[in-house]
């Protein structure tokens, strides 16, 4: 009975309907960017072979983050988020059908398909703080954690799943075409899934806005150090270490390997994730996760430089494998720190910004990423971006001791 009472513990999100028809609805848009994602990648490398455009698709897609996200973490704590994040899936079913549509064309220039990703930019600044500020409305505070746990490990799943899935149709249609008009499907059903959802609507107080309300998610962050100082290692360790940028590079140039193989890379980071996700969901982060955090994104940098080094396509999927489980570890942390400890009122807006750290790291990272390249070459670039992230760590040891010496997990709201 015991061993019973432990694993339905670790599954207790799943008791939520609610939390069900996200996730599944989460999966569905998660698995259509990143198939799209991958098609894209391909595209515009195989139309200028130029590494610097692969990191103007990342930067294509930050910028708009970047100059919306106070708006953005506005409007999610002042409309109804489930209304708001259905019209972002569709506009993701849109912006798909554009860049089908740009294909159907035959493009000569990279052009059109960067203002389409200006505009999934656009979409994503909105859909990224509604769906974190939501989640908490779909379970009771005590099982939080636990469905920050699973819903990591389900975006993780459609990250393993989307990049395979798209580098397969795409070479079995030998085209980006197919996995435009597949992400299409799945934006909408996504849409379909989220409108069937019925959160609980807590009793909150809406401040009229100004820019005091509009500038509260960044008072609240540098009030609360330790979520600081998670959000920023974050930040930077993932801008300077990330390599996702490059494996188009890789895939085709060092690794020797097609569309299959880059889907297979896209994929490796989510596998280690998704199977960390779940380890963390049975068994809950409970004491030292400040050290268990620094510790697991200095892995993050480390199988960032093995991989940057690797010539042979196992040792590289190994390699990105780790690399996802470590990186993990600092999203659940993280993720949980941020919502728990935020008033529902305004989690939207403090949703805002860390989105705006992930955007920075993951979207700029690539811009970054597709630069160094340029300049100093693709192996070059990961392995300086790898021992940047070392670097990294040991300078927010020192920065935030909060976070070195975190212990409990979950803070609280005062």
């Amino acid at each position: 009975m015991a061993v019973s009472e432990q694993a339905l513990s670790g599954r207790i999100a799943f008791t939520y309907p609610d939390f069900v028809l996200y996730q599944a609805a989460r999966f569905l848009i998660v698995s259509s960017l990143e198939m799209q994602s991958v098609a894209v990648g391909w595209q515009v490398y195989e139309l200028t072979h130029r590494p610097l455009d692969l990191g103007l698709v990342g930067l294509a897609q930050f910028l708009p983050g970047f100059l919306l996200f106070l708006l953005s973490g506005h409007v999610a704590d002042h409309f109804e988020r489930r209304r708001l994040i259905i019209v972002c899936q569709t506009a993701f079913a849109i912006c798909s059908a554009l860049l089908l549509e740009i294909t159907m064309r035959r493009p000569h220039s990279v052009y059109p398909i960067f203002l389409v990703l200006v505009l999934l930019g656009v979409v994503r600044s909105f859909n990224g703080p509604a769906g974190q500020a939501f989640l908490p409305q779909l379970v009771a505070e005590e099982h939080f954690p636990n469905a920050v746990a699973w819903g990591a490990t389900i975006f993780q799943t459609a990250t393993i799943l989307g990049p395979m899935i798209g580098g397969l149709v795409y070479a079995a249609a030998r085209g980006p075409g197919a996995v435009y008009g597949t992400a299409i499907v799945t934006s909408l059903l996504a849409a379909i899934a989220t409108s069937r959802i019925h959160p609980r609507l807590p009793a909150t107080r809406r401040e009229p806005p100004s820019m005091k309300t509009v500038l509260a998610g960044f008072h609240y962050i540098w009030r609360k150090k330790l979520i600081l100082g998670s959000i920023s290692l974050d930040l930077f360790a993932v801008l300077l270490g990330g390599a996702v940028a490059l494996l188009p590079v890789y895939a085709k140039e060092i690794l020797r390997t097609g569309p299959w193989g880059l889907g297979l890379l896209r994929g490796a980071p989510g596998i280690g994730a998704a199977a960390m996700a779940i380890l963390l969901a049975y068994r809950p982060i409970r004491r030292r996760a400040g050290f268990t955090m620094l510790s697991c994104v200095a892995g993050f940098g480390v199988f960032t430089v093995v991989f940057g080094l690797s010539r042979n396509l196992w040792i590289s999927l190994l390699s990105l494998l780790l690399l996802g489980a470590s990186d993990m570890v600092s999203v659940v942390i993280r993720n949980t720190l941020v919502q728990i400890a935020t008033p529902d009122e305004m989690r939207g807006r403090v949703s805002a910004v860390n989105m705006l750290f992930i955007g920075a790291s993951n979207e700029f990272g690539q811009f970054e990423s597709g630069i160094t390249a340029h300049w100093f070459g693709t192996v070059p670039a990961v392995v300086m971006g790898g021992l940047g992230t070392l670097v990294v760590i040991v300078l927010w040891s020192w920065l935030f001791p909060e976070l070195r010496h975190a212990d409990e997990l979950v803070q609280s709201r005062r």
